[in-house]
């Protein structure tokens, strides 16, 4: 009996695991192929045309700013 089975006919189980693996590849390269193409050039256009004037201003703050010199000094000195 040859691997190709004919209507009415079962499938073994290695064939059955063949179908599921052609299967899964073939669902594999529908995904890939429906995704966007992506150029090895990235359009600048919009980066070129970005208008900074229309930014807001802002003040940039540190949550958590480093102790001065004399701060860790002091710090050793509390310790020893």
């Amino acid at each position: 009996m040859g691997s190709k089975t004919l209507p009415g006919q079962y499938q073994t189980k290695s064939t059955q695991h063949r179908h599921i693996k052609v299967s899964q590849k073939l669902q594999t390269l529908i995904r890939l192929l429906r995704q966007p193409i992506m150029s090895d050039k990235p359009n600048l256009d919009e980066v070129t045309s970005f208008d900074k004037s229309k930014l807001k201003k802002t003040e940039t703050q540190e949550k958590n700013p480093l102790p001065s010199k004399e701060t860790i000094e002091q710090e050793k000195q509390a310790a020893s």
